[in-house]
């Protein structure tokens, strides 16, 4: 058994510090970085001072531009909307004269038949024919 006394307290040596890698970047970002500053631009949005005056006047165009597209996202959606409204109640008429045209040819086929019209000129006096018709054949 090992007292606690026996210990010695020591330094230990600092671990060696490897040198860090450099970051494989390409030039096409670097470059693009170098250009375009992104993290000041987006410092700048989020501080508002893109909206000095200097800053302004040349994200005018850009900002007229992109207001245009979002008036026009919003009317294309209207007239998507507006036209689907249309076709849907085009279908639900187009449904109700296909209904109509059924019910229509069934009386229609009801009224023709032979036995009913019979009925219905039984009261004029007119009556059916019981010799079966004849072909006319003219001489010329």
């Amino acid at each position: 058994m090992t007292k606690i006394s026996d210990h010695k307290n020591t330094v230990r040596p600092k671990p060696v510090e490897k040198p860090l890698k450099k970051k494989r970047s390409f030039r096409a970002f670097s470059m693009l970085n170098q250009k375009v500053n992104v993290g000041g631009s987006l410092h700048s949005i989020v501080d508002g001072s893109f909206l000095t005056r200097d800053n302004l006047t040349t994200q005018v165009p850009f900002i007229l531009f992109l207001t245009l597209m979002a008036i026009f996202y919003i009317a294309n959606s209207y007239n998507a909307e507006k036209t689907m409204i249309e076709i849907s109640k085009t279908k639900r008429e187009l449904e109700e004269l296909r209904y109509e045209y059924i019910t229509t040819k069934s009386a229609l086929m009801y009224h023709s038949k032979q036995s009913e019209v019979a009925n219905k000129l039984k009261n004029t006096g007119v009556k059916e024919s019981v010799v079966p018709p004849v072909k006319i054949h003219v001489k010329e």
